[in-house]
């Protein structure tokens, strides 16, 4: 793998030519094992070159330079690209030359976490292909069916959607996927923090037994995505742009300026939409450690506190909860979070900066761990931030600001979570389940059209509504969402051991318990004796004794067959054979 910094030429250069574009910071590369040459957009095919002069794009944008030779190869590939760098041109262009307008069916899916990225990309898709003879549809969730399935009726030969939505319509039998071509992730680290995770390996039984192109683009590839990306593509390379020190296997060191008296809700908004796996928040003080801990209880989510208050066991316990991944989200100090080691933490918050900057490191340790991914965001004020700085600057550490995620984003971003999570629980239903449920389709037909009444009977059923829904999000925060494991090892054949024992085969124990079945029982007197004989006796010996054993049980044959005697000739008589025989 290479590293190459771009010039701050190219980026002035790729923002006067893409103006609505933001100007482009400074990347870094890191490509592939066998590396292709960039290709320029005078270098590529006439259709595809007519569909960038629709589009309106003077150039390429440097993720499609880097990415197209990959794609256009037919090689599976991990892309890592930030957010609007052009990656949505970047799976498009190739699939131009790739479909056939003359197979009315459908060739090309592209799974994306959200409708709103759905509608766009389906936008660009219709603007690019734009007199090909191509079609697109797009699919996704909180619409009716009727719309998506005309579509698909009319042989859309590029289909994007949620998974959810996707996988709805393979159900109803409204979409097949024997004849794809090509398989695109978008944003693949969102798709799992929403919980697509089930949706998308249910999709995957629908896709063709033969190998089908996939690509995946990702802004981060924590460990789970690359764990997606091997449950999914064979023999995937990387490619990496990532503005300054945001690539694969690195700590992205975040900071969000907001009010003292705001941190509370910023740090609830950022949980919401972050959406970690587990996650640990650092206090200054056993007091916020508290307050922090029963916030987050009030709004649902899993968490415990870490304190120098509690005792030697509770701690242990609260610790061993933690690793076993029964505890989402972790509240200590830095004195109460020495040594602890948490595997697949993905997220730090610091609630507030530490007092002193080497504990700032201490921290942001516990994340990134193991070559892993890891996010470290800072809730700081203005005073904060400049104390944050002066850490950054001693550590030559790249702190990026975030804003502040506002209500409509988290109420975006949980409407999603929680409209994939309702979707996938009504596709489990049974038939009688089902019945049950249309009882209150009417009910909630009334709520959801409470815009036409009064403003006063507008909010208290849109009340009663968010409060059903509310309820439903909460249950669903309490089981954490399904995450990728990677592509399992096939088991070893247990035939094979059998097979070799059958060619060197230990000496049959069967025969040595029928022979020594065959052997006439001796009295514990006699079997004691014999015992040291055999082991130091010779061959002669052996046959001896059992000469002398058939002559023995010859006479008791004998003796059973006699008449019988009274009790007293009978005891006498055996005493005196008993003598003879000794």
């Amino acid at each position: 793998m290479t590293d190459v910094e771009s010039p701050n030429a190219q980026a002035s250069e790729a923002a006067q030519a893409c103006p609505k574009q933001e100007q482009a910071l400074p990347y870094t590369v890191i490509e592939p094992e066998h590396a292709l040459p960039k290709v320029q957009l005078d270098a590529l095919p006439d259709m595809m070159q007519q569909a960038c002069a629709r589009a309106k794009w003077a150039q390429l944008m440097p993720v499609q330079e880097l990415s197209l030779p990959y794609i256009m190869a037919g090689r599976d590939i991990m892309i890592q690209s930030r957010t609007g760098s052009g990656k949505t041109g970047t799976y498009l262009l190739p699939l131009m030359p790739l479909l056939c307008p003359q197979q009315a069916c459908v060739q090309a899916l592209v799974l994306v976490p959200t409708r709103e990225l759905a509608m766009q990309v389906e936008h660009e898709a219709t603007v690019l292909f734009e007199g090909t003879g191509l079609r697109a549809a797009a699919l996704y969730g909180g619409v009716g069916y009727g719309k998506q399935m005309d579509a698909l009726r009319a042989g859309a030969h590029f289909v994007v959607g949620t998974p959810g939505r996707v996988l709805d319509h393979l159900l109803k039998r409204n979409l097949s996927l024997d004849t794809l071509r090509m398989l695109i992730f978008d944003e693949a680290d969102r798709m799992l923090s929403i919980g697509f995770y089930p949706d998308m390996k249910e999709v995957q039984r629908y896709l063709p037994k033969r190998h089908v192109h996939t690509c995946l683009f990702s802004a981060t590839y924590p460990p789970y995505v690359l764990k997606l990306a091997g449950e999914f593509l064979e023999k995937a390379s990387l490619l990496s742009l990532s503005q300054a020190q945001v690539h694969v296997a690195a700590v992205q060191h975040l900071y969000c300026e907001c009010k003292p008296m705001d941190k509370d809700r910023a740090l609830v908004r950022l949980l919401e939409t972050e959406n970690p796996a587990s996650a640990m928040i650092f206090c200054n003080t056993k007091a916020n450690v508290h307050y922090v801990t029963e916030v987050l209880r009030g709004f649902g989510y899993n968490a415990a506190e870490l304190s120098a208050d509690l005792t030697q066991a509770r701690r242990e316990a609260v610790l061993a909860a933690a690793r076993d991944g029964k505890v989402q989200y972790l509240v200590a100090t830095d004195v109460a979070a020495r040594g602890i080691d948490i595997p697949d933490l993905s997220h730090v918050f610091l609630y507030e900066p530490p007092e002193d900057q080497e504990s700032y490191i201490h921290r942001a340790g516990r994340t990134g761990r193991a070559g892993a991914a890891g996010t470290v965001i800072s809730l700081v004020d203005v005073m904060q931030k400049m104390e944050l700085q002066r850490i950054g600057k001693h550590y030559k550490i790249s702190l990026i600001p975030t804003p502040t995620p506002t209500d409509d984003d988290v109420a975006a971003v949980v409407g999603n979570r929680l409209m994939a999570i309702m979707e996938a629980r009504y596709r489990k239903l049974t038939a009688l389940e089902r019945m049950r449920v249309q009882r209150f389709t009417q009910l909630a037909a009334s709520l959801s059209s409470a815009g036409s009444d009064t403003a006063e009977n507008d909010d208290s059923q849109l009340a009663l509504l968010g409060m059903l829904l509310d309820q439903a999000y909460q249950e669903a925060l309490r089981t954490p969402p399904a995450a990728p494991q990677g592509k399992e090892e096939p088991a070893r054949p247990q035939r094979e051991p059998r097979e070799r024992n059958a060619r060197s085969p230990r000496p049959p124990r069967r025969e040595n318990r029928d022979a020594q079945a065959e052997k006439p029982a001796r009295s514990p007197r006699k079997s004691a004796e014999a015992k040291p004989a055999t082991s130091q006796a010779s061959a002669p010996a052996v046959q001896d004794d059992a000469a002398e054993e058939a002559q023995r049980k010859s006479r008791r044959r004998r003796r059973s067959n006699r008449k019988p005697r009274p009790e007293g000739e009978a005891a006498q008589a055996s005493n005196a054979q008993g003598k003879q025989e000794d």
